[in-house]
C-alpha cells in the first residue's frame, strides 16, 4: 500500500468499524425496545449506552459526564432514573446549565443529577401501587439523600421535587440491563 493511500484507508476502516459497532445485534433486534430521542432503547444495554443514543437527552448525557457519574450509572444498580430531556434543561433560568457544568460546581451539579436517581428498578406500576397505598402519593428517597413525591391524576405520572415543582412523566417504563428510565419535561431541584 502506498504511504499516500494509507489515510484514506485508515478513515474507511473507522467509518467501518463505527457503522459495525452502531449496527443492533440479531438479539438485540429481537428485544422489546422504546423510542427515546429517536433511538431505540435496549432492554440489554445499560442506562449510559442507552442514553447516549438519545438525541433528546444530550445535555444529560454530557452533565453525567461532567460529574463523573458514568461509571456508576452503568454500574449493576438497579436504579430508576428520571431523566429530564433537553429542553427539560433549556426551561432552566439562563446560564443555569453553563454554571452547573463548570468543574468548581461539580457537587453541586452530582446532587442535583444523583436527585434524579432512586435505588430500585421501579416501574410505573410499582410507582402507581406506591402512590395508591398513600392515598394518592408516595415518597423515594433518592441517591442523593432527599425525597422525591410521586403522584397520578388519571394515567398521567407527576413527580414533585423538594421545592414542590412538578415535572411529567412522559415515556415511562425504559428498562434497561441495570434499572428503568421514565423520561420527564423538567429539571428536579433539591432544597
Amino acid at each position: 500500500m502506498k504511504l499516500s493511500t494509507l489515510p484514506t484507508a485508515v478513515a474507511v476502516a473507522t467509518l467501518v468499524l463505527a457503522a459495525v459497532a452502531a449496527t443492533p445485534t440479531r438479539a438485540q433486534m429481537k428485544e422489546q425496545t422504546v423510542t427515546v430521542g429517536g433511538a431505540p432503547m435496549y432492554p440489554s444495554k445499560n442506562i449510559i449506552q442507552n442514553a447516549m443514543n438519545s438525541k433528546d437527552h444530550t445535555t444529560l448525557v454530557a452533565a453525567v459526564k461532567a460529574a463523573n457519574l458514568v461509571e456508576t450509572l452503568q454500574g449493576p444498580g438497579p436504579f430508576t432514573v428520571f431523566a429530564p430531556t433537553n429542553a427539560a434543561f433549556a426551561r432552566l433560568p439562563a446560564g443555569t446549565v453553563d454554571s452547573l457544568l463548570k468543574p468548581q460546581m461539580k457537587e453541586k451539579l452530582t446532587a442535583v443529577l444523583t436527585y434524579h436517581v432512586v435505588p430500585g428498578r421501579l416501574s410505573v406500576k410499582d410507582l402507581w401501587e406506591a402512590s395508591n397505598k398513600g392515598g394518592g402519593k408516595a415518597k423515594f428517597k433518592t441517591v442523593e439523600g432527599e425525597e422525591l413525591t410521586v403522584g397520578f391524576k388519571g394515567q398521567a405520572l407527576t413527580i414533585r421535587d423538594a421545592k414542590g415543582n412538578a415535572s411529567r412523566v412522559t415515556i415511562q417504563n425504559v428498562f434497561q440491563s441495570n434499572g428503568v428510565i421514565h423520561v420527564i419535561d423538567s429539571v428536579l431541584m433539591p432544597s
